[in-house]
């Protein structure tokens, strides 16, 4: 697919999504990722293109978050769904929602580190790449913190904890999760589509 139309998919995504949210300062919360992220790539791309694999997890994950901040993340209706099949005491798209954001930045840092550091086929690459995503998923959990700091039970709908006391340590779990699945599944993939695009064989570093 085209990287424009992988753009395109995006915007329309989170352009629908914006239609009739049911809490705009939610939606906005949810995919400022994608609404920030999204004109860097398109501003960045004759300079530093991505694989087409990143762009495509890219393009997916804003419209996670398209779909969680339009209805926020306690109340998808897919999620309602899975919960009331399955037993759940919850709506478990708030996880799925972590999951993916340990996923795909997995793939993101990775391939900053394999085209811009000494780390390229470094065996070192795997758990740093872990580590950032993990890092970046505790400062999530401080932001939401600042929000519900900030807005009281105005923030509720955006911390989507439903009543789960240890809903942070879930959340940090899921992304944890999400990485390693990512790095375990992908990496072949991945390195092949770096070979493509950057015409250099991943190099192979033992120390």
């Amino acid at each position: 697919m085209p990287p424009a139309l992988f753009a395109g998919v995006a915007a329309v995504g989170l352009a629908v999504s914006a239609w009739g949210a049911r809490d705009r300062t939610t939606w906005f919360l949810e995919t400022v990722w994608a609404l920030v992220g999204l004109p860097l790539v398109v501003l960045a791309w004759r300079r530093f293109p991505l694989t087409g694999l990143l762009c495509g997890l890219l393009t997916a994950h804003a419209l996670v978050l398209a779909l969680g901040g339009h209805y926020t993340y306690a109340e998808v209706p897919a999620g309602d769904w899975v919960r009331d099949t399955f037993g759940l005491d919850r709506n478990p798209y708030d996880r799925f929602g972590h999951l993916v954001q340990g996923f795909v930045p997995a793939v993101l840092v990775r391939e900053l580190l394999s085209r811009t550091s000494p780390l390229r086929g470094s065996r070192w690459l795997a758990p740093l790449t872990v580590c950032a995503c993990l890092a970046f998923s505790a400062c999530f959990e401080l932001l939401e913190w600042l929000a519900a700091e900030i807005g009281g039970h105005g923030a509720d709908a955006f911390l989507a904890t439903q009543g789960d006391v240890w809903d942070t340590q879930w959340d940090m779990f899921c992304a944890l999760i999400g990485a390693v699945l990512s790095l375990l599944l992908l990496s072949r993939v991945h390195d092949r589509r770096l070979r493509a695009l950057t015409g250099v064989a991943p190099a192979r570093d033992d120390q």
